[in-house]
């Protein structure tokens, strides 16, 4: 089956290369742009191939040495080179079937993080804000940018709410595992008997829709100012800056305070709409493909709690893949490779899985 697949973008690579070698084609930008990068994908996997069928090669030689027998000291060497060869079509192999993953076309683009209090009041409250600063140093040691588009906090320093947009090389690549429910458990600090509480944040990941991959009529949108509103002080803005997007097809509604400016707000808004849009596109393409089609890791709907955060046993554990870190405050403040990582993992096994089937 591999070797079906793997002689299918073989022959698509010479074809390639013959359509890349043809004088006519300079006069068709595009087409040559796409053509290029096409054959650019397939050059690793043609090289790797070449080289896996060579080793095969050389192993028919070294063992039809080994089967005719004859002189000793040229046998060891035959048994010695089949040993070397055989772990080098091992290595090959494990190769071609990691250049034969399917790379996720998304894994480069910027995202959208939205943050939510679920069940639990003032401390899930507390903890989405705890979150959203967890993503902040996270993001500061990937060297991503992070600006805030919205966010709604209360009078006890927590958060409602909370949109992020996360700027760099592999954003969604690693953010997209955040997806869901995630748990709190701990003691709040409003508890006077010590009893352990569970609340919930809800973390969504968007996709930063282009303006290739999304248009939106103004006939579509209502849009609404109105005067920012927060926990008080002299940072409440008096003017009205605040703006609220309705998507009149879809019901979707966005809203944005964040700036003083309402240009910018509405910028803002926009591009978070867009985003939502775009999501729910391709949701209901993959909803249109199976309706209980799981995601590459776990089930990806947002009900799903995916994650729990123990405070009195410092661990937090990841429910997808059965993973424990006893390493909470370190997780808290942005360490989440080791998490994100193991997530990456199981989704290449699983999409391998795939392959080999």
């Amino acid at each position: 089956m591999l070797f079906d697949k793997l002689r299918q973008i073989e022959e698509r690579s010479q074809e390639l290369a013959r359509a890349l070698a043809d004088p006519a084609i300079f006069g068709q930008p595009e087409r040559y742009a796409r053509l290029r990068k096409e054959h650019a994908d397939t050059v690793e996997i043609v090289e790797r191939f070449t080289a896996y069928r060579d080793v095969l090669r050389k192993l028919g030689e070294a063992r039809h040495i080994l089967d005719e027998g004859g002189d000793r000291e040229l046998m060891e060497l035959a048994q010695a080179e089949i040993e070397e060869l055989t772990a080098r079509q091992s290595a090959l192999d494990a190769e071609l079937k990691r250049l034969l993953v399917p790379r996720d076309p998304n894994d480069d683009k910027n995202v959208f993080l939205e943050i939510r209090a679920g069940a639990g009041g003032d401390e899930a409250a507390l903890f989405a804000s705890e979150l959203a600063r967890m993503y902040a140093k996270y993001a500061e040691r990937q060297r991503w940018k992070v600006e805030v588009m919205d966010a709604s906090p209360t009078a006890q320093g927590g958060l409602k709410e909370a949109i992020l947009f996360v700027q760099g090389r592999g954003a969604w690549s690693r953010l997209k595992f955040e997806r869901g429910v995630h748990r709190v458990q701990r003691v709040p600090v409003t508890e006077s008997s010590g009893r352990i509480h569970t609340s919930t944040v809800t973390v969504a990941v968007l996709i930063e829709a282009e303006d290739v991959d999304v248009r939106i009529d103004d006939r579509d949108i209502n849009v609404d100012v109105y005067r920012s509103s927060g926990p008080g002080g002299q940072g409440v803005n008096t003017t009205d800056s605040a703006v609220r997007i309705t998507h009149k097809p879809t019901g979707l509604v966005v809203t944005c305070q964040d700036e003083r400016s309402q240009i910018k707000n509405r910028a803002k808004a926009m591009r978070v709409l867009k985003a939502r849009l775009l999501e729910r596109a391709q949701d209901e393409q993959a909803a249109a493909i199976a309706a209980d089609r799981r995601s590459q890791v776990g089930t990806g709907e947002r009900s799903e709690r995916i994650r729990t955060y123990n405070f009195p046993q410092t661990r937090v554990t990841d429910h997808r893949i059965g993973l424990t870190v006893h390493r909470l405050p370190q997780v808290l403040e942005g360490d989440l490779d080791e998490i994100v990582e193991a997530l990456a993992a199981a989704e290449q096994a699983e999409r391998l899985e795939k392959v080999e089937s």
